[in-house]
């Protein structure tokens, strides 16, 4: 087995319905060739470099799964079948993978999912409460800034 990454861009302008049946379609590619799905990663619409089917945005997928060549050739067939799928992109990673290592990858990037899920929640307070203390601080410099004007034009007709 070997270990892959597949980067998709679809159709942004498609129903959520169109998306989610693209995607199981993609997920039971995978399963029906044997392969194992690490990761599926959605980055979501995005700019395009340059324009592609008269589109300026696209809709970005990550895979990472682990299969053979057969595996990446029907997935790739699929895609060129699709209208909803604008471009792709497949790399291989790592050229000898086991599946029992691929299998503990798949526990890892549920772990590091849910850790990110956990931890986003919390990093956005903290980073509303830090832009609170900012705004708290600039308010401060700004009405020290304003006491300092108003007394030094006094203290030059001292002199």
């Amino acid at each position: 087995m070997r270990k892959y990454e597949t980067v998709f861009i679809a159709d942004p302008d498609m129903s959520d319905q169109a998306r989610e049946e693209l995607f199981e379609k993609v997920k039971n590619i995978i399963d029906k060739e044997g392969g194992i799905l690490l990761n599926f990663d959605e980055w979501g619409v995005k700019k395009l470099s340059y324009e592609i089917k008269k589109k300026l945005r696209g809709y970005y997928v990550c895979l990472t799964y682990g299969g053979t060549g057969e595996l990446v050739t029907e997935l790739e067939r699929n895609f060129r079948l699709s209208d909803l799928v604008m471009k792709f992109m497949t790399i291989l990673i790592t050229e000898h993978v086991t599946e029992e290592s691929l299998k503990q990858d798949a526990e890892q990037f549920k772990e590091a999912a849910k850790q990110a899920a956990l931890a986003t929640p919390q990093e956005e307070d903290q980073e509303g409460a830090d832009e609170e203390d900012d705004l708290d601080e600039d308010n401060a410099d700004d009405q020290d800034d304003e006491e300092e004007t108003e007394s030094e034009p006094a203290e030059e007709s001292k002199e």
